[in-house]
């Protein structure tokens, strides 16, 4: 019998879940698709940003991570149209044949339709544009300690972060941590010089997800670092160097880094009925796309209203895609072997949310036993967990080894520009102006 074929668009945490569970199943072929050739860990984006760590700390080829198993291939490329009459998908590299096919292609940044927004600000969604803020954010230091201009001095001491979820926190606590512990002796020019650093919500609380004494204990945390926040008011363009709110009010700044919200892609060839808020497709309770019969969407990409628990869907969590991943190989084991079997449906299992802040200080909401930890013991909670979810050994002991030297010294890479020249980055900024 000839093995059946399944094709996964996207390598994040859904995706790779999947595969990784598909690996040696007999009768299955796997070819995993992606845009980049590497699996990164999104959650340690803002550290990658911040320079606490390196980009081969979070982050692994495909092929190193799919090697062993004869049934799992990996193909570079981005998704350009589905064709469901033909059970074939087009991509940028080719097209590829498949039997069964699964969506698993995570969000992007929601600019909400602000084009100078979307034109002009720092998005925190990819290992690019982590990289890119790092860069811009020392480049920026490096014109402020010879720039004469009071004004421009004025804008680039302003850094406005939009969206106070954990991204926001994160980054926002970072940037100030920096501030206060090495920013100066990278740049003793402007040991006298002040930094202020805004995070801003439409919400009237940091962290909305979480527990009030989360928010709290987080709220507090990031008044002490110096972050000034600006709650309940939302964002509504950024022109001029300037961040304009609805209000009317708005703060100079040179930087404006966009954490504030997030929306699924839509793809050419699957109609618009298949899709719900947020680009979200709209699946059963075995994630099969409701009026398919071959076609899957897991982890961010869907939105699945079958679970009891969850009637409006499951939130954009990374432990939502892993569990989703892991459930969906079981049940196209049972599809495509035919042994008989019950499918399963999918049901999530929400062990808690996180957030770290700073040095010794986090947040962590548990399920088992229901409680919230904060400063220290969730901080080191916090590290342990997202050091088991890195996706191999060789992540976890050189995260491991980084985060050990960033806690005596403060970043290993900090001050340290890569991937474009520092010159080029800094011309590019003067043309702007």
């Amino acid at each position: 019998m000839k093995d059946k074929k399944v094709v996964i668009i996207g390598g994040g945490f859904a995706g790779v879940n999947l595969a990784k569970k598909l690996g040696g199943t007999k009768g299955i072929q796997v070819t995993l698709v992606d845009r980049n050739n590497y699996n990164f860990f999104p959650p340690l984006l803002y550290q990658v940003a911040t320079g606490m760590l390196d980009v081969s700390s979070i982050s692994i080829p495909f092929r190193t991570l799919l090697r062993g198993e004869k049934n799992l291939n990996f193909r570079l490329g981005e998704l350009l149209e589905v064709v469901p009459g033909a059970n074939k998908v087009v991509l940028s590299s080719g097209e590829l044949e498949y039997d069964y096919l699964v969506i698993a292609t995570g969000t992007k940044a929601n600019y909400f339709g602000m084009e100078n927004i979307q034109k002009h600000s720092l998005p925190m969604k990819t290992v690019d544009d982590a990289v890119v803020l790092r860069n811009y954010l020392i480049a920026q230091g490096e014109k402020y300690t010879y720039e004469k201009d009071e004004v421009e001095r004025r804008k680039m001491r302003n850094i406005v972060i939009s969206g106070a979820g954990p991204s926001g926190v994160e980054i926002a606590g970072m940037i100030a941590e920096m501030k206060m512990r090495v920013l100066h002796e990278i740049y003793p020019e402007l040991a006298n010089e002040p930094l202020n650093i805004y995070l801003v919500d439409g919400a009237e609380v940091v962290l909305p997800p979480m527990s009030e004494e989360s928010q709290q204990y987080s709220k507090k945390s990031l008044e002490d670092f110096g972050v000034k926040l600006i709650l309940g008011k939302f964002v509504a363009d950024y022109k001029d160097d300037k961040v304009f709110f609805k209000d009317g009010e708005f703060i100079e700044t040179k930087t404006l880094i966009w954490t504030a919200g997030v929306t699924a892609m839509k793809f050419n060839g699957i109609p618009d009925e298949f899709y719900d808020r947020g680009n979200r497709l709209k699946v059963d309770e075995y994630n099969m796309l409701i009026g398919s019969a071959n076609i899957f969407a897991i982890g961010d990409a869907c939105i699945q209203t079958t679970d009891p628990d969850w009637p409006k869907g499951h939130p954009q969590l990374g432990s939502v895609a892993m569990q989703q991943g892991k459930q969906l190989a079981k049940n196209l084991e049972i599809i495509i072997q035919s042994t008989g079997k019950t499918k399963a449906s999918f049901k999530y299992t929400d062990k808690g949310s996180m957030a770290v802040i700073g040095k010794n200080k986090a947040v962590a909401d548990l399920t088992f036993p229901k409680t919230t930890l904060t400063g220290w013991l969730a901080w080191f909670s916090w590290f342990f967990v997202h050091l088991l979810l890195l996706v191999n050994y060789r992540n976890r002991f050189r995260t491991l080894f980084n985060w050990i030297g960033a806690y005596i010294l403060g970043g290993q890479s900090q001050g340290m520009m890569v991937g474009e020249n520092a010159l080029s980055i800094l011309e590019t900024e003067q043309k702007k102006t």
